[in-house]
């Protein structure tokens, strides 16, 4: 007890506030409402110092020697320059992407916060759970899985197992949930990471999501809607070009706009920018993460979000070809931005900045509004007075046998039934068919779960799994085999990958494909990720689609497949000109046992 009122005090235990206690017009600035003990250390800062606390580098999070170049530029960024936080990134080695270890991670963040002065930001992507940067946790089925199974308390106890890891290992800011509509079927890089096309429905999802993360106020993470305005209409990757929202100022308000509504009634942390271009609110041919229009005209003054705002990643080209660091840096800070994640070097955004404010360009006080935000923020999440994290502690939180099996019903309850001509489902002559999974490569491990999975079942059907990178006569060749069988089932990975500027299917997949659906065999596509892809097949003669090529949804197609559970989805998305949202084939359990 006196140490709790010691801590009151000197101003460094205020709670994490959350939608029923945050005033909606509380501006956390400079003024009284900033705790005392920030704005002393605010005063102890140089400028320089304050500039490199709206900074987020990227560390990959695995063990690195401390003699290692590695490790010596993760202490250049915080022992030298003073960077406010860092991101765990996947480690992209020979094709593929490395993830991390849950103790190697938090001993390497613990080591890093006891390097910093000042408590680091540290986040993550954890867009369907720590599973997408961490290995040995639960794998939570993508967003659009949620929607399908239209299951608004899974996705608030994804919300919370997602913090309760992220605390245990050492994260404290979560950027998740993805706040974006996915109304454009052709979009290459939101697709499955939206709940879906709906935006009433996007915006549900997004506030049980919150309410979630926010539920054990003892151990708070700052949790964050994005891409704002909302890059969910866009035919364009912004990891590769300026992507374009085309729409009128009434569309954006009643679809893109409204999520991000919902998730500051709910008491979001913070919002991401898109790297994106919308004449409708910005006439200049600028991205969002840059207009003052957008960031301080629409997100502060109209929605009246006075939480932090942080930059998608600036080293992606929608917004690193148009200007340098230095320069983007500036304007995004300028424009109202408070944390700029991932510049390109540290250096020239620290450059950039001090440069604007010594010259007049950025006020002072416009820099110290941001920084006071930062550093409220980490007050806020008790980091002032526990930055590091007790290993022993990880094993009784991550990868819990009772989130696993949440997640498992999330994927098994997403699965959808959008056509079947042919009664396909379920399987009822496994001996005489054929499974062949059309992976992404990459060095992943798709299609072992699932053909893991079918084995369990039956274990004399006849798997084969592909490669983008096979050649026109391998696959020709895997054709011709597959004509003895009685029934084929593609499975068809086609998840969202940043830079690749397509959800399609990869190398010869479609040519393959078509071949095997103009011949005499009977196929079933089932898309594990991206739903529209029956646009490209529609004369298949059945087509199931899990949202997720994660292993749990894996798991819960092998089941679908073989009647085990019921078949009970429904599409948050339309497919253009094959099925409508809300569709989808209902097979109850019992009429599935019967038919076998």
């Amino acid at each position: 007890m006196l140490l709790l009122r010691a801590c009151i005090a000197l101003g460094l235990c205020i709670p994490l506030a959350s939608a029923a206690t945050r005033p909606k017009n509380s501006k956390q600035t400079t003024d009284k409402t900033t705790p005392a003990s920030v704005r002393q250390l605010m005063r102890s800062m140089s400028l320089r110092d304050k500039v490199a606390q709206l900074i987020i580098m990227p560390i990959y999070g695995e063990h690195a020697n401390t003699r290692s170049a590695e490790f010596r530029k993760y202490q250049h960024l915080i022992r030298d320059l003073h960077v406010g936080g860092v991101i765990v990134t996947g480690h992209s080695l020979n094709g593929g992407v490395r993830n991390a270890e849950p103790y190697a991670m938090a001993a390497l963040i613990n080591r890093l916060q006891k390097m910093a002065r000042t408590p680091l930001f540290v986040s993550a992507d954890f867009e369907r759970g720590a599973s997408m940067r961490v290995n040995s946790t639960t794998a939570w089925p993508y967003s659009m899985a949620f929607a399908a199974a239209k299951d608004l308390t899974a996705v608030s106890e994804e919300g919370a197992d997602t913090a309760r890891d992220a605390r245990a290992m050492g994260v404290n800011w979560i950027f998740a949930p993805v706040a974006d509509v996915n109304n454009n079927p052709d979009n290459p890089i939101i697709n499955i990471r939206s709940f879906g096309e709906n935006p009433a429905e996007v915006s549900s999802f997004v506030q049980s999501y919150i309410a979630g993360a926010h539920s054990d106020r003892k151990n708070p993470v700052l949790v964050t809607a994005k891409h704002f305005p909302g890059h969910g209409d866009t035919t364009e990757d912004s990891h590769m070009s300026l992507p374009r929202l085309d729409a009128d100022r009434d569309r954006i308000e009643a679809v893109e706009l409204q999520p991000f509504r919902a998730a500051i009634a709910a008491g979001v942390d913070a919002v991401m920018t898109a790297h994106l271009a919308v004449p409708a609110l910005e006439p200049d041919n600028i991205p969002a993460t840059v207009s003052s229009k957008i960031l301080t005209g629409v997100l502060r003054d109209e929605l009246g979000f006075h939480g932090l705002v942080v930059t998608d990643a600036m080293d992606m080209q929608g917004l690193a070809a148009m200007f340098d660091t230095a320069e983007a840096s500036a304007r995004a800070i300028e424009a109202g931005a408070d944390v700029l994640l991932m510049p390109k070097r540290a250096e020239d955004a620290i450059r950039g900045v001090v440069a604007a404010v010594t010259t007049g360009r950025i006020s002072r006080k416009r820099l110290d509004d941001s920084v006071a935000r930062v550093l409220t923020a980490k007050v806020r999440l008790g980091l002032t007075r526990k930055k590091l994290v007790n290993l022993e502690d990880i094993a009784d939180v991550v990868d819990s046998p009772e989130s696993d099996e949440r997640a498992q019903s999330v994927a098994d309850h997403a699965v959808t039934l959008v056509t079947d001509t042919k009664d396909s489902l379920p399987i009822r002559h496994p001996a005489n068919t054929c499974l062949i999974a059309l992976t992404e490569g990459r060095r992943s491990q798709q299609g072992i779960r699932l053909i893991d999975e079918v084995k369990k079942r039956a274990p004399g059907i006849t798997t084969t799994v592909l490669d983008p990178a096979m050649t026109k006569a391998d696959l020709d060749q895997v054709a011709e085999k597959s004509s003895s069988c009685g029934q084929i089932i593609a499975a068809a990975y086609a998840s969202v990958n940043a830079y690749r500027g397509n959800v399609a299917l990869a190398g010869g997949y479609p040519d393959f494909l078509n071949a095997l659906i103009a011949g005499k065999v009977p196929v079933l596509l089932a898309a594990l990720g991206n739903p529209y892809l029956l646009r490209s097949f529609p004369n298949v003669a059945a087509y199931v689609t899990t949202y997720s090529p994660t292993p749990t949804s894996e798991t819960a197609l092998a089941k679908a497949l073989f009647g085990e559970i019921a078949i009970t989805g429904h599409l948050p998305v339309t497919i253009s000109g094959v099925a409508k949202y809300g569709d989808g084939i209902q097979v109850p359990v019992s009429t599935v046992v019967k038919g076998l």
